[in-house]
């Protein structure tokens, strides 16, 4: 909390000395385009290269997105000098009408708001959460784990047929004690359901998290603390499609809307545990498919030029899904039987395992 009012603190200044000296008062922004997005191959993280824009107040292109940004800015001081926490929703209605005897909506839509907000992440290179600004809250953790936050201890390996939920800001949480052997990371709640009932993560000794789809900032940055903090493997598993595979490559190397905070969100040592299109035929599931759509090839096809998709594995993959033009939910594993995924398939993987980059 304090680095981040640091940093709003300088970017008033700078604005400030702008105009005491006569200069039209701008901001530097990176830009975020994925002509300048770089795949640091070291690092096995998207980066922001180093193209940026200025936003200046005195011109006419520029004067209403200036006024945003230094409102958004000004509202997050605020949110970290109360010591209080908000949504983004919350946020946009604050700042939807602020100009006092005016007609003028400072944002029309929420869209909007959140874009301008990006925008000053990007700029003070922090993230949202540090600035008290809660993101999407979905995904839950199961296993044998013992966290602290705020204040309540909460056993993991106690949650019922549910599990702990996943917050937005997870900084601040503490891990008071782990017995687990991996990560396991599910992209469906289905999944995550039949692995829970089978207390799959007690047998093999493991935290399972779902995402519940592309993952929210909080899991994400979650499942990075478990694994660099505590040294514990990441398994991903996802849809044998080309939007599944995404998902993969969003928790482990970050994505392209957000490479500026890859850093803090990405997870490069995770490993992709299944499905793939070669599983299909390897585990008997050739009934149990999906014709894949023009959408599934277009998006398989943009893949295969990504970077971080050039291993020969990957590349395979995808090929196959293009040239067989099929695809599989994880829940065509329930054709062999409904215990089929937790007693076979991830267990065989595991053991032998059976990961892609």
């Amino acid at each position: 909390m304090k680095v981040a009012k640091e940093k709003l603190k300088k970017l008033g200044e700078k604005v400030l000395d702008d105009i005491e000296s006569g200069k039209n008062p701008s901001i530097d922004i990176p830009l975020r385009t994925l002509s300048n997005v770089v795949y640091d191959p070291k690092t096995c993280s998207l980066t922001l290269g180093k193209k940026s824009a200025k936003r200046f107040l005195f011109n006419i292109a520029h004067a209403k997105k200036f006024t945003q940004t230094t409102m958004v800015a000004a509202f997050c001081n605020q949110l970290l000098k109360e010591g209080l926490h908000t949504s983004l929703r919350d946020m946009f209605y604050a700042l939807k009408r602020t100009f006092p005897n005016s007609d003028e909506n400072t944002f029309e839509e929420e869209n909007q708001s959140n874009s301008v907000l990006v925008d000053l992440e990007v700029t003070l290179n922090t993230l949202r959460e540090q600035l008290n600004l809660a993101a999407d809250v979905r995904g839950k953790m199961v296993g044998r784990i013992l966290i602290k936050d705020r204040g309540d201890t909460i056993n993991c390996s106690r949650m019922g047929s549910g599990g702990w939920g996943i917050p937005s800001v997870v900084e601040d949480i503490q891990f008071k004690k782990i017995d687990a052997n991996f990560i396991l990371v599910v992209e469906k709640n289905a999944l995550y359901e039949r692995l829970n009932e089978d207390k799959f993560w007690q047998k093999y000794k493991a935290i399972l998290i779902t995402v519940q789809g592309q993952a929210a900032r909080g899991a994400r940055r979650l499942i990075q603390r478990l694994s660099l903090e505590q040294k514990l493997p990441v398994y991903v598993v996802t849809d044998a499609n080309s939007w599944g595979w995404y998902i993969y490559s969003v928790i482990k190397y970050g994505s392209i809307s957000l490479a500026h905070v890859s850093d803090r969100l990405g997870t490069p040592t995770a490993k992709f545990l299944g499905m793939t299109i070669s599983d299909i035929e390897r585990f008997g599931l050739q009934n149990f498919t999906e014709r894949a759509t023009e959408v599934d090839i277009k998006r398989a096809q943009e893949m295969l030029k990504y970077e971080w998709f050039k291993h020969p594995a990957w590349q395979k993959e995808l090929k196959l899904l293009i040239q067989k033009k099929i695809k599989a939910e994880i829940e065509a594993l329930s054709g062999r039987g409904l215990r089929f995924v937790t007693e076979t398939y991830l267990p065989t993987k595991i053991e032998n395992q059976e990961f892609l980059p």
